[in-house]
């Protein structure tokens, strides 16, 4: 029986991620590279060919052995119709891509929110049956989450559900990549975090990014780790914030949905979570309703970045009705 393999690529706002991958072997090829910043649509759908290619070079693979290539997108789309509504970190807005890359791409091209793929890939491949209703929460560049009820992915009417990081927390807060004021992902996401920190070191408070800051380099996640391991009191302050902020929402979506399990992940989280782990369980704790919170159980996830991959296999299977 020939092999056979799905090609999923994450997007995110600062890298893609992309690889060959079937529910028997797992990750066969891997290939990743950061995304060009303040990039052009054209220049997305040229990235995209690139990785795919390359994953295929990679893992030399034979092209009969691909069904289908998935990508993930951080922000709302129509998988129906190849649409991204709006992806504010990557400055998409009601872009076709699908159109734009079926043409280039000789396997059948699925779209998916990054975070609904990545909750298909917890659901399916890293929790147990006995998680029924998940509620998956990203945070990294922006914020974004995936609801699994009953099982099932729930993508709402029109395709948009799971939108946390635009729940709006904070009515004087600070603008977001959405046209709203105060969206939780304005005030908890990576970029947000990052933002405070500079504002802090331009206003004269000493930090161990300093001189990152000053050179004009991207901080990352990890960087920001390195600085926690610095006891640095500035960067330490604005994660604490945000992990109040990250339990606080949880909390509110808890008191609505009663969730059994709620999954964290993300660049911020894998990079961070051993630090904000705890003031995330104790903001959730002081702001959930105890008869809604008593079972809810808050973990990391085990994929880490490799959840929307694996989640591509559940997609393909899902749409295409092709086992992988």
């Amino acid at each position: 029986m020939a092999k056979k393999y799905v090609i999923t690529i994450d997007m995110g706002g600062t890298k893609i991620l992309g690889a060959a991958i079937n529910s028997k072997e797992g990750i066969v090829a891997r290939v990743k590279q950061p995304t060009k910043e303040g990039a052009k649509p054209k220049e997305y759908v040229a990235a995209i060919v690139e990785v795919v290619n390359k994953v295929i070079t990679t893992g030399k693979l034979k092209p009969r052995y691909i069904q289908a290539v998935c990508l993930g997108i951080p922000g709302s789309v129509n998988p129906e119709l190849g649409k991204i509504g709006l992806a504010p970190n990557l400055g998409l807005k009601n872009f076709f891509i699908k159109d734009k890359l079926q043409p280039l791409i000789d396997y059948p091209v699925l779209i998916e929110n990054d975070v609904n793929l990545a909750a298909l890939g917890i659901k399916n491949f890293e929790l147990t049956e006995k998680s029924k209703n998940v509620l998956v929460v990203f945070v990294g560049t922006g914020i974004g989450g995936g609801l699994i009820f009953d099982g099932k992915i729930y993508r709402g009417s029109t395709f948009v559900a799971g939108e946390i990081g635009h729940r709006v927390v904070d009515t004087s807060g600070p603008k977001c990549g959405c046209g709203n004021t105060g969206c939780f992902e304005a005030v908890a996401s990576r970029t947000a975090i990052v933002k405070n920190i500079v504002d802090d070191v331009n206003s004269g408070k000493r930090s161990f990014l300093a001189e990152q800051i000053k050179s004009g380099k991207r901080i990352k996640s990890r960087m920001l780790l390195e600085a926690v391991k610095a006891d640095d009191a500035v960067v330490k302050k604005h994660l604490q914030t945000a992990s109040n902020y990250i339990g606080r929402v949880l909390a509110d979506i808890n008191n609505l949905l009663n969730l059994d399990t709620i999954v964290l992940g993300g660049g911020v989280v894998e990079a961070m979570g051993n630090f904000m782990i705890q003031p995330i369980k104790e903001s959730f704790a002081e702001n959930a309703l105890k008869d809604s919170a008593k079972t809810t159980h808050i973990k990391i996830t085990k994929l880490g970045d490799d959840a929307a991959l694996f989640g591509g296999i559940s997609l393909v299977g899902e749409l295409l009705n092709i086992k992988v």
